[in-house]
C-alpha cells in the first residue's frame, strides 16, 4: 500500500501519516461556523481533507473523521439578533445550506459531525478539569480564562514570540476581563439576550476553543492522529487547542497537523471581511459547474 506523506506544521517537516492503533486514522478537521454561507475559499479547505481522507481509503486506512459545526458564537449571536430569530432557527438554515453545498461538490461526509450546542457537558467537564488544576480561573463576571503562563509550551505550532506582548495588549479578541493578556476565554459570562447555558460552572455560553478540543477528544480520544484546518486557524484557535488539551491530559493533542493554504483574490485571501469572496451559489448560479471547483490548477 502507499505510504501517505504530509508536511507537519507542529515539526515542520514532511513525515509519514502513520495511524497509532487499529491502521485506523482518527483525524479533526475544524469546520464551519454557520453564520452565514460559505465561500469557495472555505471549500476549499475542505476539498483538500476530503481529497486526503480518500487517499488514505485507498492506501488501506480505515477512517474516522469527525467534522465540528459551530452554532453558537458572537456572530451568529449578533447576526441572529439583527433577524429576530433564535439562533438554532438561524443556524439551522445556514448548516442545511452548507451541507447542501458539500453534497454539490462532492465531497464526502465525515463520519462524526459535532454540532457545539450538542456537546455542552463535554466543554464544561473539560474546564472543570483545568479549574481543579488552577490552570482556569474564574473571572467577577463570571467568565472562565485558560492561564497561559501554566503552559510553558504555548506557541509551538505556530512559532510565535509572545515576549514582546504585555498585560493589556489585546491577543484572543473578546470583550471580558482577564488577568494576563494572552489568557483566552474558555466560558462566556451571558449577556442580556444572548443564549446561555446554565451548567456547573455557571451561566454562559463556550469559547470558540474548548469546543474543538472537547469534541475532538470525545470521539477521537486524547491523542488525535491528524488535526486539519485552514491556515488562518493555526493561531489562535488551534495554538489554544493544543494548550487547554494537553494541559488537561498531560498527552500529545495531534500527532500531525495539516493547515490549508489560503485562496488568493488579487493577492489576498478570500474572506467575507475584505469582500472579496464568491460563494458557490453565485458561482453555481453563473453557470459554473460544480466539479471544476475540484480540478487542480492547470
Amino acid at each position: 500500500m502507499p505510504e501517505i506523506k504530509l508536511f507537519n506544521t507542529l515539526t515542520t517537516t514532511v513525515e509519514p501519516l502513520t495511524p497509532q492503533r487499529d491502521n485506523t486514522l482518527r483525524m479533526y478537521a475544524c469546520g464551519p461556523t454557520v453564520y452565514d454561507y460559505g465561500h469557495i475559499g472555505n471549500f476549499r479547505t475542505f476539498l483538500h481533507v476530503d481529497a486526503l481522507r480518500r487517499f488514505a481509503r485507498q492506501s488501506g486506512m480505515k477512517v474516522e473523521h469527525v467534522m465540528n459545526v459551530t452554532d453558537v458564537d458572537d456572530k451568529i449571536i449578533r447576526n441572529a439578533a439583527a433577524a429576530q430569530m433564535p439562533i438554532q432557527d438561524y443556524t439551522a438554515k445556514f448548516t442545511q445550506a452548507f451541507f447542501e453545498d458539500l453534497e454539490a461538490l462532492g465531497i464526502e461526509k465525515p463520519e462524526f459531525v459535532a454540532k457545539a450546542t450538542e456537546n455542552i457537558p463535554e466543554m464544561v467537564s473539560l474546564i472543570e478539569k483545568l479549574a481543579g488544576d488552577d490552570i482556569a480561573y474564574k473571572t467577577e463576571d463570571g467568565s472562565w480564562y485558560f492561564r497561559i503562563a501554566r503552559f510553558p509550551a504555548y506557541g509551538k505550532l505556530s512559532k510565535k514570540d509572545f515576549d514582546g506582548i504585555e498585560d493589556g495588549a489585546r491577543v484572543d479578541v473578546d470583550e471580558y476581563e482577564k488577568d494576563a493578556a494572552r489568557d483566552f476565554a474558555l466560558w462566556k459570562a451571558p449577556k442580556p439576550g444572548e443564549a446561555q447555558w446554565n451548567t456547573a460552572i455557571g451561566c454562559g455560553r463556550p469559547g470558540w476553543h474548548i469546543e474543538c478540543s472537547a469534541m475532538a477528544m470525545k470521539y477521537l480520544g486524547e491523542t488525535l492522529d491528524l488535526h486539519a484546518g485552514g491556515e488562518d486557524l493555526m493561531f489562535p484557535h488551534h495554538e489554544n487547542e493544543i494548550a487547554q488539551s494537553e494541559a488537561a491530559t498531560g498527552k500529545p493533542f495531534a500527532q500531525h497537523w495539516m493547515h490549508v493554504r489560503f485562496l488568493l483574490v488579487e493577492g489576498k485571501k478570500m474572506s467575507k471581511s475584505e469582500g472579496n469572496f464568491f460563494t458557490l451559489r453565485d458561482l453555481l448560479l453563473k453557470g459554473y459547474r460544480a466539479s471544476y471547483f475540484r480540478r487542480s490548477p492547470a
